[in-house]
């Protein structure tokens, strides 16, 4: 059974710019899912709606039970940023996230945590005390640690350098493997996609919509620089080379699986 059903008709802003028409997919528990399509495809906007940080929509985001996508699940959200509190300490950060009571009985736990992903001293440190890369380790973490049904991520690898994005990515996978949240990655790096993800979800150009849906049958877990990963990565655009573009021509529609959702 899904975990999350998508059905939006339209998101129109109050402008009159229409970001999103006729989108439609499911997602199922544990399944890691990424977005991918060209730059103000409405990505960050679907991200949004889910989280319901913005709820002014054509359609629906439910359970399968129909009750509102809002009410039930545990969602945490990875930004583009790491969005610290720049006056807690790293340690205070991540308590932020906990229920008041365990704040105390979790700071062992917590101890152990930081040591796991490289930070074992860095509790007491503030977050501009810390490089990038040390930062987006304390929000990758800050967003497993609450155990999560949903894992949204919003290019949360985006302006790092490739070996601290590369570190993350591992990072990444090993957490994702010990709770299997269901994730959903917003990414413009095809091959973090294939690296990451079990299924990639293209979207159209503005208004978005999904224009294929491709499964990665690849083993787990695999490296970006893996051979298998730039193979598929290559076959792709050569079969689709406006893929990334968000278009599909006639040919290309006409070899494509098609796209069947039930929701």
């Amino acid at each position: 059974m899904s975990l999350l059903n998508i059905d939006i008709r339209k998101k129109t802003y109050p402008n009159g710019c229409c970001a999103i028409e006729n989108l439609r997919f499911s997602v199922q528990p544990g399944e890691f899912v990424a977005i991918v399509g060209p730059s103000g495809a409405g990505k960050t906007t679907l991200l949004n709606l889910i989280a319901g940080l913005d709820r002014s929509m054509d359609g629906s985001i439910v359970f399968p039970t129909g009750k509102t996508w809002h009410a039930d699940p545990k969602v945490a959200v990875m930004f583009q940023e790491p969005r610290l509190m720049p006056w807690l300490s790293v340690q205070q950060n991540l308590e932020l996230v906990l229920p008041a009571p365990a704040r105390v009985q979790q700071r062992a736990a917590l101890q152990e945590l930081l040591a796991s992903v490289g930070l074992a001293d860095c509790g007491k440190l503030f977050p501009g005390q810390l490089s990038g890369g040390m930062q987006r380790r304390v929000a990758l973490l800050r967003a497993f640690i609450v155990e999560p049904d949903l894992l949204l991520m919003d290019e949360p690898f985006q302006s790092l350098d490739a070996p601290n994005a590369n570190q993350l990515r591992i990072l990444l996978q090993e957490l994702w493997q010990r709770t299997r949240p269901t994730v959903l990655l917003v990414t413009h790096n095809l091959r973090e996609a294939l690296c990451l993800a079990d299924r990639i979800l293209f979207f159209s150009d503005q208004p978005s919509t999904v224009i294929l849906n491709f499964s990665v049958d690849l083993p787990s877990p695999r490296g970006i620089d893996d051979a298998s990963v730039q193979k598929l990565h290559d076959s792709l655009l050569a079969e689709y080379p406006k893929l990334l573009e968000g278009k599909l021509d006639p040919l290309d529609r006409q070899g494509a699986v098609p796209f069947l959702q039930a929701v």
